[in-house]
């Protein structure tokens, strides 16, 4: 391992971090959000919503994937041949289906029109967790 692969995992897992901190608590929003009646709290949910998309969560989600890209790049000759990496690989596929899922949603409330029930965001916002749950083990027990 070259210094400069672990310096581009060290940042890949830090903006995993980051990324999935918002992912967590963005449809969390949502759920509160589904649920306000006074307009003064649907317009607070909006600017949170809107802030935490926009500082939090899309920049870590590029910077994320960017820098997996060059570490999936940098050790793709140890990589491509194990099965765990194409699994991660389609999880995070389906995270980043869900990211932007998460941002129709966000458009959607922007517009005053709350698409989806409670009970559907509070599943909703068990799904990264599952993804994650796949992916971390995955890449920790390299289970094939």
């Amino acid at each position: 391992m070259t210094s400069s692969y672990l310096w581009i995992k060290a940042f890949h897992v830090i903006f995993v971090i980051t990324w999935m901190a918002a992912l967590f608590y963005l449809p969390r929003l949502f759920v509160y959000h589904g649920s306000a009646t006074d307009e003064i709290s649907k317009d607070r949910f909006k600017i949170m919503e809107h802030k935490l998309y926009t500082i939090i969560a899309r920049p870590s989600m590029i910077l994320a994937t960017g820098f997996g890209l060059g570490v999936l790049y940098l050790g793709w000759d140890a990589f491509a041949s194990r099965g765990w990496i194409w699994v991660k690989l389609g999880a995070v596929v389906l995270l980043l289906g869900y990211h932007h899922y998460c941002a129709r949603i966000l458009r959607a409330f922007a517009d005053d029109k709350n698409p989806h029930s409670e009970r559907f965001y509070r599943m909703f916002n068990e799904i990264p967790a599952l993804l994650l749950i796949v992916i971390v083990i995955m890449v920790v027990v390299q289970p094939f």
